[in-house]
C-alpha cells in the first residue's frame, strides 16, 4: 500500500529510528481503524532499519492466538534464547518458563516482564534495535504486559519500540506511551492513491469509492481495483437501502464478496487457514485433506493475491481472514475445529482451545482439558490465559459446583491481571452457582480485592470478614487470609469498627503455626487503635522476632512493618522494609511494591530523609499506576503533600493536596491525614501559628489519632504553645506520653522530652536531655527542630549567644534537607535579637538528585555493579549508567568510588 499522504507520521518513524541510533529510547504506537495505513508504515520502518544496520525484532498479533500464554513474546523473542544466559538468573528463568522450557512454580508475570526488558537490551548492545510488533491488539495480554514494561523503562539505550494498535470499540490501553492517531486521507491524497492503483475508473464509480471508502487507504484501493467495483454502481449492497455500512464493513464484504466467488474447496481450505492464522503450514495442510481436500485447494486463493503461502499462511489482511472465518457456516466451522483438535496431539493447549471451539454445550471432557490448559498458563505466569481458559472450562462444565469453582478461579486470575470488571463480573456469577464455603469464601475475597480499588478498603475489609466467618471453623489457612485481609484494609482506611469486629472474630480461632504470629500481632493493632499500648506493644514487638513461612512470608514481614511504624521503631522498620523490598524485586513480586515502599516512605519520613522518601513515594505511586491500583497511588501521593510541605514548596504542595485529598479521604484514610498533616506543617513552618493549631487538632481527632498519627501531637504542642493556648495541647500530650512511656524507644522519648520542654517554665534540661537522644535517634529533621525551638527558648531568656549557636545549627541542618521555610524561619529568629542570620545556602546534595538518580546513587555506593542495580530497578543497565551520569555532577563527583563518601547508609542512616 502506498504512503501517499502520510509525510507526519513518517517524520515522526523516522525520528524514532534517529534518536535509536543517538542511544535516546523511544516507543510510538500508530493507532487507526483497519486498513488505514498501519501496517504500511510498520512495514517501511523496518525497511529503513534494515538498510541502515538496525536489527529487527518482529512480530505480529495473532487473532487465533490471544488465549495462549506468551505466544507474542515467544514469536519475538525465542530466536534469541540463546542469550539468556547474559541476563539475571531470575529473570532467565522466569521466561525459560513462560515458554515452557523449564518446569517449576509458577513464573512470575513481573519477571517474565523484567526479563523481556533486559533481553531486549542485551540485544541492543550489539546494534540499534528496532521492536516491531503489528496488530498489539491480538497479542496475549501477558506479552502486551511485558512490552509495554519494558517501553516505559528504556531510557538511554538504542532501542526503538513500534507498535500499530487497531482502533475499536473498546480502547487499548497503553498508559506512558505516545501514541499517533491515523485518521483518514485528506480528499487530494484520496484522489491521487486511487488515480495510482485504479486509474481507468469511470467517473460514477470513482465517485462512489471516493465517497464511501472515508480517506481509508485499504477501502481505496479494494474497492477501486475490485472485479466488483463496477457491478456495485448498479447492484448496491442490500445492507445499503438501510444505511451505507461502516468502512472497515464495507471492505470486508468486498473480500466476502471475493471469497464467495471461489471453488467451494477452496472457500473450505481457507477456513482451514483463518481457523489457526498461527499454525505452521505442514498442520494446515493434513487439516484441508482431513475435511476432504487437496493442497492445491489454496491456489485460486493465492492467485487472487488474498493469501501468500510460505512456512506459514498469510492473509493479505486480517479483515480476509475475518471474511473467510465469520462468513463460514457454524457447522462448518466446527469440522476445521475438530480437525485441528485431531491434528495436534501434540499441543495440548491448542488442541483444548480447538475442542471448545467445536463444542457448544456442556462437555466435562473438553471442560477439564481446559482447566489442565489453565494450570499450564498459570505456571507460565499469564494470568489472562489462566481466567480465560478457567472462564471457558466453567461455560462448558455439566456440574455446578465445578462451575462455580472453575469461574471463581476465573474470577482471581482476572484480578491478578488487571482486569478489575471482569473479575468483580466473575466473582459475581460464581457466588450465585454454590452455596460452598470455600468456593465464596474465594469468591468474596476477589470482590474485596476489587471494591479495595473501586470505592475503599472499608468495603474491602467488610467483605473479608464476611468470607472469614464462612471458613472460620472448616479452614484455618482460608480464614487467616481473610482476617489478614479485612484487619489490614479496615485499618487502610481507619474503619476501627470493622477491625475490632475482626478480631473478636478473631478470639478463640485457632490459625495455622504459619499464620499464628500475624493474628497474634493483629490483636496487638486492636488494643493499640483502643487506646491500650500497654497491651500492644508486645504482641506486636514479638513479630520482629518470628519469621514468615508458608506462603505468607510477605505477609508477615508488611504486617511487622506497618506495626512498627506504630509503635516508633523507625529504625527496625527502615532495616527490616529494605530487606522485604530488595526481596520483592528479585522475585519480581510487583504487587507488593508499592506497600513496601509506603511502609518505607513513611518511615524514612519520620527519620527526616526526606530525599529517600521522595524516591520511595516517586516510585511507589508509578507502579501503582501501572498496576491500576488507585488505592495505594493515592496513598503515595498523599505522603508526598507532607514532603512537599516539608521542603516549604507552597504551590505544589496545596495544589496536590486539593487533587489528591478528596479521593484520598474515602479510599486510603492514614495516609489522606499524613496529608493533612502535611498541611499543617506547612503552616506551621510559616508561623501561620493558628491555622496550624487548629488543622493538627482535627486531625489528632480524627479516626487515625492512634496509628501513625501519634507521631502529629509534638506538632499540635509546638503550635498550641505559639498560639498562647497551652491548654489545647494537654489531652493530646497526655496520651502521647502514654503512648511513647509503653512504647519505650529513644526517637518517642526524645519528641516527648520536647514536648514537655515546650509547656515548661524551667526547660533547660528537658531540652538539653532531648537533643542528647536525638543526636542519635530520630534523625537530622527533629533533632532539628528541636535546636530552633530551645534556640527560640533560649532567645527569650536573653541567653544570646547560647541562643545563636542553636538557632545557627538548625538553619544549617534545614538547609541540607531542603526545608526552606523552616530554614527561613530559624534565620528570622536569629534576625529578631539583632544578629544577621546567615544567607541561603545551596540544600544538600542528595536534595538535586531526581528520584530514580538517588535510588541508582544508593545502590551504587554500595558496590552494587550497573547490571545488578539494573536488575533491581527493572531497568536496562544503560539506562543506570545514564542515571549516574546525570548525577555525578550534582554531587561534586567524579566517578561512583567518590560516592559512598557523600551517600548515608540506607540502613542505619548513619556514615558508612
Amino acid at each position: 500500500m502506498s504512503l501517499v499522504g502520510r509525510d507526519v507520521e513518517l517524520a515522526r518513524v523516522h525520528g524514532l529510528l534517529a534518536n535509536a541510533r543517538d542511544g535516546r529510547s523511544g516507543v510510538l504506537a500508530l493507532r487507526g481503524a483497519a486498513g488505514i495505513g498501519k501496517s504500511v508504515l510498520v512495514d517501511h520502518a523496518v525497511s529503513i532499519a534494515e538498510a541502515e544496520g538496525v536489527r529487527v525484532v518482529r512480530g505480529a498479533g495473532v487473532e487465533s492466538d490471544s488465549e495462549l500464554a506468551y505466544g507474542g513474546l515467544h514469536q519475538l523473542l525465542f530466536p534469541h534464547l540463546t542469550r539468556l544466559d547474559a541476563l539475571p538468573a531470575p529473570q532467565a528463568t522466569a521466561l525459560r518458563c513462560a515458554f515452557g522450557l523449564a518446569e517449576g512454580d509458577e513464573a512470575n508475570r513481573f519477571l517474565i516482564s523484567a526479563g523481556t526488558l533486559s533481553l531486549l537490551a542485551d540485544l541492543a548492545e550489539d546494534a540499534p534495535l528496532l521492536c516491531v510488533v503489528d496488530d498489539l491488539q491480538w497479542l496475549d495480554q501477558g506479552s502486551v504486559e511485558a512490552l509495554l514494561f519494558a517501553a516505559r523503562r528504556f531510557v538511554a539505550d538504542r532501542i526503538a519500540m513500534l507498535f500499530a494498535v487497531r482502533e475499536t470499540s473498546a480502547p487499548f490501553e497503553m498508559a506512558g506511551i505516545e501514541v499517533v492517531d491515523l485518521s483518514g486521507l485528506g480528499a487530494p491524497d484520496a484522489a491521487r492513491l486511487l488515480d495510482d492503483h485504479a486509474p481507468d475508473l469511470v467517473e460514477p464509480v470513482r465517485a462512489r469509492v471516493l465517497a464511501e471508502s472515508g480517506g481509508n487507504p485499504l477501502a481505496i484501493i479494494e474497492l477501486g481495483s475490485s472485479r466488483l467495483a463496477a457491478r456495485d454502481v448498479d447492484e448496491p449492497d442490500p445492507a445499503e437501502q438501510v444505511g451505507p455500512l461502516p468502512v472497515t464493513r464495507r471492505v470486508q464484504e468486498t473480500f466476502r464478496r471475493q471469497i464467495v466467488e471461489l471453488p467451494e474447496p477452496t472457500q473450505r481450505a481457507l477456513l482451514a487457514a483463518a481457523a489457526d492464522t498461527a499454525a505452521p503450514l505442514a498442520t494446515i495442510l493434513r487439516v484441508i485433506e482431513a475435511l476432504g481436500g487437496v493442497p492445491g485447494d489454496l491456489a485460486p486463493a493465492e492467485r487472487y493475491r488474498l493469501l501468500r503461502i510460505g512456512s506459514r499462511i498469510t492473509f493479505r489482511h486480517p479483515l480476509v481472514r475475518a471474511a473467510a472465518y465469520q462468513d463460514a457456516p457454524l457447522h462448518r466451522r466446527i469440522e476445521v475445529h475438530r480437525a485441528y483438535a485431531d491434528a495436534l496431539e501434540a499441543d495440548a493447549d491448542r488442541r483444548a482451545w480447538h475442542l471448545a471451539a467445536a463444542t457448544t454445550s456442556p462437555d466435562e471432557t473438553v471442560a477439564a482439558e481446559l482447566e489442565r490448559a489453565a494450570e499450564r498458563a498459570w505456571h507460565r505466569g499469564g494470568a489472562m490465559a489462566v481466567s480465560v481458559a478457567y472462564d471457558r472450562a466453567g461455560r462448558l462444565s455439566a456440574d455446578r459446583e465445578l462451575k462455580a469453582r472453575r469461574i471463581a478461579r476465573a474470577s482471581q486470575a482476572a484480578f491478578d491481571a488487571g482486569k478489575a470488571d471482569r473479575a468483580a463480573r466473575l466473582a459475581a456469577e460464581a457466588l450465585s452457582l454454590t452455596t460452598e464455603p470455600g468456593i465464596r469464601a474465594d469468591a468474596i475475597y476477589t470482590r474485596g480485592a476489587v471494591e479495595y480499588e473501586r470505592t475503599s478498603p472499608r468495603a474491602d475489609a467488610e467483605l473479608a470478614i464476611g468470607a472469614a466467618e464462612l471458613v472460620r471453623d472448616t479452614d484455618p489457612e482460608r480464614a487467616a487470609l481473610n482476617f489478614f485481609e479485612a484487619v489490614h484494609a479496615a485499618r487502610h482506611g481507619a474503619a476501627h469498627d470493622l477491625l475490632r469486629r475482626a478480631t473478636e472474630l478473631m478470639r478463640g480461632f485457632t490459625p495455622p503455626e504459619h499464620w499464628a504470629p500475624v493474628v497474634t500481632a493483629l490483636f496487638g493493632w486492636a488494643e493499640l487503635f483502643a487506646g491500650r499500648p500497654e497491651a500492644a506493644v508486645g504482641p506486636m514487638r514479638d513479630l520482629y522476632t518470628t519469621t514468615g513461612g508458608g506462603g505468607n512470608d510477605l505477609m508477615h514481614r508488611v504486617t511487622a512493618g506497618f506495626g512498627g511504624l506504630m509503635i516508633a521503631d523507625d529504625d527496625g522498620v527502615v532495616a527490616g522494609t529494605e530487606d522485604m523490598l530488595a526481596e520483592v524485586r528479585a522475585t519480581g513480586a510487583l504487587g507488593w511494591v508499592p506497600y513496601t515502599l509506603n511502609v518505607l516512605a513513611v518511615a524514612r519520613l519520620f527519620r527526616g530523609e526526606f530525599a529517600d522518601a521522595r524516591a520511595c513515594v516517586a516510585e511507589g505511586a508509578s507502579v501503582a499506576a501501572e498496576l491500576g491500583n488507585t488505592t495505594e497511588r493515592l496513598a503515595h501521593r498523599s505522603i508526598e503533600v507532607w514532603l512537599h510541605a516539608v521542603s516549604g514548596d507552597e504551590p505544589r504542595c496545596r495544589a496536590l493536596a486539593e487533587e489528591v485529598l478528596p479521593r484520598a479521604r474515602a479510599r486510603h484514610r492514614v495516609n489522606a491525614e499524613i496529608a493533612d498533616w502535611g498541611l499543617g506543617v506547612l503552616d506551621l513552618s510559616a508561623r501561620r501559628f493558628k491555622e496550624a493549631a487548629d488543622r493538627l487538632e482535627k486531625v489528632f481527632q480524627g479516626p487515625a489519632s492512634r496509628d501513625l498519627l501519634m507521631r502529629v501531637v509534638p506538632d499540635l504542642v509546638e503550635a498550641a504553645v505559639r498560639t498562647g493556648e497551652p491548654d489545647r495541647a494537654r489531652e493530646p500530650l497526655a496520651a502521647f506520653l502514654h503512648w511513647a512511656g509503653h512504647v519505650d524507644r529513644p526517637v518517642a522519648t526524645g519528641l516527648a522530652l520536647r514536648c514537655q520542654a515546650l509547656l515548661a517554665e524551667d526547660a533547660d534540661a528537658l531540652y538539653t536531655e532531648a537533643l542528647r537522644i536525638q543526636e542519635r535517634h530520630g534523625g537530622p529533621y527533629e533533632h532539628a527542630r528541636t535546636e530552633l525551638v530551645y534556640g527560640e527558648w533560649l532567645r527569650r531568656q536573653r541567653r544570646r549567644t547560647e541562643a545563636r549557636a542553636h538557632l545557627a545549627a538548625a538553619v544549617s541542618a534545614f538547609e541540607d534537607l531542603g526545608a526552606e521555610l523552616w530554614a527561613e524561619r530559624a534565620r528570622g529568629e536569629l534576625a529578631a535579637f539583632g544578629e544577621r542570620g546567615d544567607e541561603p545556602r545551596r540544600s544538600g546534595p542528595l536534595t538535586l538528585l531526581t528520584p530514580q538518580e538517588l535510588q541508582v546513587v544508593r545502590l551504587a555506593a554500595t558496590g552494587h555493579t550497573n547490571k545488578e542495580i539494573a536488575a533491581q530497578l527493572f531497568l536496562s543497565p544503560r539506562t543506570v549508567g545514564h542515571h549516574l551520569y546525570k548525577a555525578y555532577p550534582k554531587l561534586g563527583v567524579t566517578g561512583r568510588a567518590e560516592l559512598a563518601g557523600i551517600i548515608r547508609s540506607p540502613d542505619t542512616g548513619h556514615d558508612d
